[in-house]
C-alpha cells in the first residue's frame, strides 16, 4: 500500500487550503494516508546565522523525515498577494537546507484554493516551477477556485459538478502515478 502525505502552506486556522488537503487527502482510496499541520512545527525565520549558530531545527528533521517516508506528497499551496506564504516560503527554504533533494523521488500532487476566481493559480505555478530544484516529480497539479462558493465546509463536499469531477479525475491520476 503507498503512502500518502498531504500538507498545506498555510499558518492560518482556518485555512481553506487545510480543508481542501483534507478532502484530497480523504479521497486517496487504497493509500496510507498522513495529514500533517505545518503549524505543529516551531520554526524560526530562516537565517544564515541561526543555521550556523544553532544547525538546523529538530522539528525540520522531523518534518523532513515524515517525508521521507512517503511515497506521494499532496501538497496545498496557498496564496498571499499572488505568492506563496512567507510562512509556506519558510518551510521550504529550511527543508532546503537541512537536504537539497528533500522531495527526491517523490511524486507530487500540488493542489490550491482562494476565495477568488484564479484559486490561487500563481503561487501554484510557482510552486510547481521550484520544487522540482527540490528532487519532486510534480504529476499533477489542480487550482480549485471561489472556494466558498464550491465547497461545502460542513458537508465536506465539493458543490460544483465540474470541480467535482476535475478533482476525481487528478486524484485517480495522482494515485495511478504512484503504482506506476
Amino acid at each position: 500500500m503507498k503512502r500518502v502525505l498531504a500538507f498545506a502552506g498555510s499558518n492560518s486556522s482556518s485555512s481553506i487550503n487545510v480543508q481542501l488537503a483534507n478532502y484530497v487527502l480523504n479521497h486517496c482510496s487504497g493509500a496510507d494516508k498522513k495529514m500533517l499541520l505545518l503549524t505543529d512545527y516551531n520554526l524560526p525565520m530562516y537565517n544564515i546565522d541561526i543555521e550556523q549558530s544553532s544547525g538546523i531545527p529538530i522539528d525540520i528533521n522531523l518534518l523532513k523525515a515524515e517525508i521521507s517516508r512517503a511515497d506521494g506528497v499532496i501538497i496545498a499551496v496557498n496564496e498571499h498577494n499572488g505568492m506563496v506564504s512567507a510562512f509556506f516560503k519558510n518551510i521550504i527554504d529550511w527543508l532546503s537546507r537541512a537536504d537539497r533533494n528533500f522531495l527526491e523521488d517523490k511524486k507530487v500532487l500540488l493542489i490550491s484554493t482562494s476565495p477568488g476566481a484564479r484559486g490561487g493559480s500563481s503561487a501554484l505555478e510557482y510552486t510547481e516551477k521550484t520544487l522540482p530544484r527540490f528532487g519532486a516529480n510534480v504529476v499533477e497539479r489542480f487550482s480549485f477556485p471561489s472556494f466558498q462558493q464550491h465547497f461545502n465546509v460542513d458537508a465536506q463536499e465539493i458543490t460544483d459538478p465540474l470541480l467535482q469531477m476535475g478533482i476525481q479525475e487528478v486524484i485517480a491520476s495522482f494515485l495511478n502515478e504512484l503504482e506506476g
